[in-house]
């Protein structure tokens, strides 16, 4: 088996952490948002899913196999029965026996088999949790997504009202001859044009509770989600662990592992194909004539035991050319090893520039939004005062909502860039018969 030496640095270059707060749990980095509604759908998915069921069912079935990996170097008893026809067709027998036979798995032979069926169950267990690590973060994300869209839906109805409201106050001021036809033609296109707004936040929607509704394991999307709810909000966060942490969470790299140790079980097989097969044989024969067993009984036993040999000659190059393939096909999986770890690390970093973007986005979003709210309030104070005119004031009114779209957007996008790194880091729970017990989770 040869040594891996990953390629792993000695700490994130965009180390970060929303506030003073403890690592992370990676088994439950969603619990951030403070969602129960989120909380509930998370563990129906990982419990309803169908491809995370598949991939169990494929774990199992390598688990099975791998139990038994050193069966054929076990001894081996096999009963047969025959019926043997004399060629002067005057008599017919029944033959009967027992083979046992004991091959040792010299020459590395059952080392490479044990390898083998071990690298396929690890590669199994991975694709399971690269299942699961996939499911919550696309579970979170069409959360995320539906209650964005939900918002947003609700602040362009009231930039719709504003429009409406906007419309009918220039027309007065047409009627009044303090308007021009133009202003009142530019409201109704703006006010028409909030209306088509309203179509793209709620075909989202409708596809957010669709996809939630595929991953959980049912047909259609539960009521309570199309009921306007809150929008996730990040809470306090930090990041857990050191890139060495990938090698352990990360399922591409324990698939790209179990590669290697799956591809040093065929390269052992292959070198103990040009050896002999050694092993011991044993066998007892008893058989009776049935034709004429009525008037004597004609039977004999016979009993043989010896070492077993299995040598190749002929093939030997063949042979001898099966296991240099092999041993080039374990190099190419070390170096998608290497590669694995070398990726993970790069959309670790990129997750992490990400998010820092993301979040200052969000605080100046944030930060224009509520200047925007104290510039409206002054407003409602002046129009009160008779100091300015309503129209100024849906003017004002329309600018904080178009504040709060794009303060959704913002808080929505800083939410996935966190989605995405923790599904970069391979975060999601383990399977309950993999789960380690209490202290010893990494």
């Amino acid at each position: 088996m040869p040594k891996l030496q990953p390629p792993i640095p000695a700490q994130w270059q965009h180390a970060m952490a929303s506030q003073a707060a403890a690592p992370t749990d990676l088994r439950g980095w969603w619990r951030a948002f403070d969602d129960p509604a989120l909380n509930a759908l998370v563990d129906r998915a990982l419990a309803g899913n169908l491809d995370v069921a598949q991939a169990l069912e494929r774990v199992r079935a390598a688990r099975t196999l791998q139990q038994h990996a050193g069966a054929p170097y076990l001894p081996h008893v096999k009963a047969s029965t025959d019926q043997a026809i004399d060629p002067d067709a005057s008599a017919s027998y029944l033959v009967a026996g027992l083979n046992a036979n004991w091959e040792f798995g010299l020459f590395g032979r059952a080392q490479g088999a044990r390898r083998e069926a071990q690298g396929q169950l690890d590669a199994d267990l991975a694709d399971l949790q690269a299942s699961r690590v996939t499911l919550v973060a696309e579970v979170v994300r069409n959360w995320i997504e539906l209650r964005t869209a939900q918002r947003q839906e609700a602040l362009l109805q009231q930039a719709s009202r504003l429009r409406s409201r906007q419309l009918d106050l220039l027309k007065i001021r047409q009627r009044l001859q303090l308007a021009s036809a133009d202003a009142v033609d530019r409201a109704a296109a703006a006010a028409a044009q909030a209306q088509a707004a309203l179509a793209p936040p709620r075909q989202a929607i409708n596809a957010a509770a669709q996809r939630l509704a595929v991953l959980i394991g049912q047909n259609h999307p539960d009521p309570a989600w199309l009921q306007a709810g809150p929008q996730p909000e990040l809470g306090a966060w930090q990041l857990p662990g050191t890139p060495a942490s990938l090698l352990r969470t990360r399922p591409e790299i324990a698939r790209a592992e179990a590669d290697v140790l799956r591809a040093a079980g065929e390269l052992g097989l292959a070198h103990a194909d040009r050896f002999p097969s050694i092993g011991l044989g044993a066998s007892m024969v008893w058989a009776t004539d049935l034709n004429n067993n009525r008037k004597r009984t004609v039977s004999n036993g016979l009993l043989t035991a010896g070492p077993m040999l299995d040598m190749p000659l002929f093939d030997w190059g063949l042979r001898e050319a099966n296991e240099h393939a092999k041993s080039h096909e374990l190099k190419a999986s070390v170096l998608a090893y290497r590669q694995a770890v070398l990726q993970g690390v790069a959309d670790v970093e990129t997750a992490l520039g990400t998010l820092q973007q993301q979040e200052q986005r969000e605080q100046h979003s944030l930060e224009a939004w509520q200047a925007l709210q104290q510039a409206d309030a002054s407003l409602q104070t002046r129009v009160k005062l008779r100091l300015d005119s309503p129209l100024s004031l849906t003017d004002g009114e329309l600018a904080a909502t178009q504040a709060a779209i794009d303060l959704a957007d913002a808080r929505a996008s800083h939410s996935l860039a966190y989605v995405a790194l923790f599904k970069a880091l391979g975060g999601a729970p383990l399977p309950a018969d993999e789960a380690p017990e209490d202290g010893k989770r990494h």
